[in-house]
């Protein structure tokens, strides 16, 4: 499978994720089951490009407006980078997680008219057990399985 294929079909998959589970991808208090792919540019570099482009996607279906569709698609854009630049480290972990959590806060505060940091933590607990608890097993399926997807 080339990078270009594989790219769209993470972003495509992206999609598929928010909206299949859309009661728990959008607002202050989230559970956004697609973030478990947001490890895979450990994996394949096509992903940064296939993250970015399934959550500007999502977000311009998802009806939170600009700020979700610019600001969260480039915080994600950010954090598939540096998921990519430092993987093998627990910066690759963590950047999904803790640039949500404070960035995605900053906006939804805005949008929802809440506190900030009620916010920030729900978030970064939201993230936590998606990256961590979907994303890891994800990754070694991946990273086990992958001559399947060469």
């Amino acid at each position: 499978m080339n990078r270009w294929t594989r790219g769209g079909l993470i972003a495509a998959l992206y999609i598929v994720l928010v909206f299949a589970f859309q009661f728990a991808s959008f607002g202050p208090i989230q559970f956004r089951v697609a973030e478990a792919l947001t490890l895979l540019p450990m994996i394949y570099p096509e992903a940064i490009g296939g993250i970015y482009v399934g959550t500007m996607l999502a977000n311009i279906l998802g009806g939170l407006g600009p700020w979700d569709i610019f600001g969260g698609s480039l915080i994600s854009l950010l954090a598939a980078y540096i998921t990519y630049r430092y993987r093998g480290s627990w910066i690759a972990y963590a950047s999904p997680i803790v640039l949500n959590a404070f960035l995605v806060s900053l906006y939804l505060r805005l949008v929802f008219a809440v506190p900030y940091w009620p916010i920030v933590l729900s978030i970064a607990l939201g993230q936590s057990v998606v990256v961590l608890g979907l994303g890891i097993p994800l990754l070694r399926w991946v990273r086990k399985n992958q001559e399947r997807f060469l």
